[in-house]
């Protein structure tokens, strides 16, 4: 399940040779930071925008074809451009800001304590309370992830019960192309048990409203039946959740912007 990502692939055959570039090299062109990158599994150049980041990656099969991943970076510059001001907007966290968390305000606070995450009650919103100093925002994506854990691994047990699956690892992590992918459960060589299935998540997701992040649990557990998007699989995502046409076009619309949080 991918948000959309500019990506552009080419392939130059006349460009000025760069002697000098290796793995990981970074320069500017007209503002926006291009890095290179080696993939021994890519079958030419291409450009990439890596929304967290906020950069593009220029790939080559090997090093030698560096310069020509320079060469043609540098020939889409106007595209390049044109895909930098779609980023979303760098969000730094800072004692006293409000996000949003599940759709609701979160309050950030700083305190010479450990962090915690405070649920609402009827006196206040969710806050987070984190360490003072250059721990603070690392602190706070911690926190979040923890409950981007908490809250997908209860969901997916939810559907998956819903669906008569058995209940799969869930995993959290900071996929750049995907809210959620989906392994279902395979059995381990000929009459073997059955390998329990896997779903990774985004936790960026728990910045998103509650029901859009049900509705990727849904989402993937229906994969656990289903590897395909044909009708049966969206019958099954539709048993699961209301409105999935409203909570898809949040992530379309507004899913970008969660790529913003916490990089600046």
């Amino acid at each position: 399940m991918s948000p959309h990502a500019g990506r552009i692939d080419g392939e130059m055959n006349l460009f000025r040779p760069v002697p000098g570039y290796a793995h990981g090299d970074r320069f500017q062109l007209d503002g926006a930071t291009i890095r290179l990158r080696v993939d021994a599994r890519a079958r030419r150049v291409s450009l990439r925008i890596d929304q967290g980041a906020g950069e593009v990656i220029a790939t080559a099969p090997n090093a030698r074809q560096l310069a020509e991943a320079v060469a043609f970076a540098q020939s889409r510059a106007v595209w390049i451009a044109g895909q930098m001001v779609r980023l979303p907007a760098r969000s730094t966290l800072a004692p006293g800001q409000t996000i949003e968390v599940l759709g609701g305000p979160c309050l950030l606070e700083a305190a010479r304590t450990r962090g915690k995450l405070v649920p609402a009650s009827g006196d206040g919103p969710m806050r987070i309370i984190a360490p003072e100093g250059e721990r603070f925002g690392p602190a706070i994506l911690r926190l979040l992830k923890a409950e981007a854990r908490r809250v997908l691994t209860d969901r997916t047990a939810v559907h998956a019960a819903a669906l008569g699956q058995p209940e799969p690892a869930v995993m959290i992590n900071d996929p750049k192309g995907r809210w959620g992918s989906c392994t279902p459960a395979r059995r381990a060589g000929f009459a073997g048990a059955a390998r329990v299935g896997r779903i990774r998540y985004s936790w960026r997701l728990i910045l998103a409203p509650y029901e859009v992040m049900d509705y990727v649990a849904a989402h993937e557990c229906a994969h656990l039946i289903e590897a395909n998007h044909g009708p049966d699989f969206w019958t099954l995502v539709e048993g699961l959740v209301p409105d999935v046409k409203a909570r898809r076009r949040w992530l379309r619309t507004r899913g970008a912007e969660l790529h913003g949080f916490g990089q600046g």
